[in-house]
């Protein structure tokens, strides 16, 4: 086996897995991780994996196959899932992270079912009360926004918004490389006042906070895609409801735009003495260039695809999942979370 990081996967999350899967890797390992020194352990059926790694070079090079035949259905509840998890190809992925085999586990499978595993066996770090799930979409900067959290917890108190301020900056430098990324709370309306109890407590704390964060208040839902901010703080609940309208709002303008690009022969015409253009536009809204997101919070790191995404949306992921493994975040979210909660102890901040 090659030197190098380690991702463990789990090969039969997803709905179009385990053929998305293998293409995905392979994808990566041809496109984003060419030339990057990386490894793979995937968990899966050993007898549906080994025609898809013969078509597959480079995976098959870079991968060891660990074979179960128990799989997590894409509609288990995550109490169905824990029951019957433990030895699923979900379960084995995270496995290997705890123990230490792998740095990061990606899976495209049920999400709810992934973050109860990943919960259970990884626990949450001293001083976070729950993860949260980070997603990145893009904005008018050319650059990403990140958006936390977009799932895991419905209703969020004033000091797990403070938490998710710290995790979402921590990822932002980690992955985008930007030495201080700014921070808003997200509200329905930016002066001062507005929101309820909750934004008004967590404004509070970070606007006092003297943990070095570049927090800048409250921002609006349209400061996601205009790039105003680099990480938005939500409460799960909102952040999903955010990040589904935007998915739907991008695939109505991609549709829009293709109905209106062959509408008639002029327009076919125009389409293509502007391909170039037309191309690089299609990259920019292509949803895949913004596929997974992170659990944040836990010890160790998960990676969640999209589960019905492509082998490019999968690459995505993965190049994601190696950024982080590359990196020193969790180390400064350590740092930053005792901060925290030493100031918290000094000024007997309650949520």
């Amino acid at each position: 086996m090659l030197d190098g990081l380690t991702i463990s996967i789990d090969a039969m999350g997803g709905d179009n897995a385990p053929d998305i899967v293998i293409n995905g890797i392979e994808y990566f390992l041809t496109h984003e991780g060419a030339g990057r020194t990386a490894r793979f352990l995937l968990h899966g059926d050993a007898e549906a994996l080994a025609p898809l790694l013969d078509n597959a070079p480079r995976t098959r090079e870079r991968s060891e196959v660990f074979h179960t035949e128990k799989t997590i259905a894409m509609d288990d509840k995550p109490s169905q899932a824990l029951r019957k998890g433990k030895g699923s190809s979900m379960w084995n992925a995270i496995a290997s992270v705890k123990g230490g085999q792998a740095s990061i586990a990606v899976s495209a499978g049920n999400t709810g079912a992934l973050m109860a595993m990943s919960k259970l066996q990884l626990r949450t770090k001293k001083g976070v009360q729950r993860p949260a799930i980070a997603a990145s979409w893009p904005n008018l900067e050319g650059n990403m926004t990140v958006v936390l959290d977009v799932g895991a917890n419905v209703e969020c108190d004033a000091a797990q918004l403070t938490e998710f301020a710290i995790l979402g900056e921590a990822y932002y430098r980690a992955i985008y490389g930007k030495s201080n990324p700014s921070v808003g709370l997200l509200n329905v309306g930016t002066e001062e006042g507005k929101g309820n109890a909750v934004i008004k407590a967590a404004h509070s704390r970070l606007a006092e906070s003297q943990l070095g964060l570049n927090y800048i208040g409250f921002v609006e839902g349209n400061d996601i895609s205009k790039g105003s901010v680099d990480v938005v703080v939500t409460d799960g609940f909102t952040g999903n409801i955010a990040l589904k309208t935007a998915e739907g709002t991008a695939k109505l303008i991609s549709s829009f735009f293709s109905e209106a690009l062959s509408d008639n022969l002029w327009s076919k015409f125009t389409t293509g003495l502007n391909l170039v253009a037309l191309r690089k536009l299609k990259k920019k809204m292509d949803p895949r260039r913004a596929n997974g997101g992170v659990f944040l919070g836990l010890n160790g790191v998960v990676v969640k695809s999209h589960g019905g995404t492509d082998a490019i949306g999968y690459a995505t992921a993965l190049n994601i999942a190696m950024g982080l493994a590359e990196s020193d975040f969790q180390n400064a979210i350590d740092a930053r979370l005792d901060a925290l909660h030493d100031e918290d102890d000094n000024i007997g901040f309650i949520s």
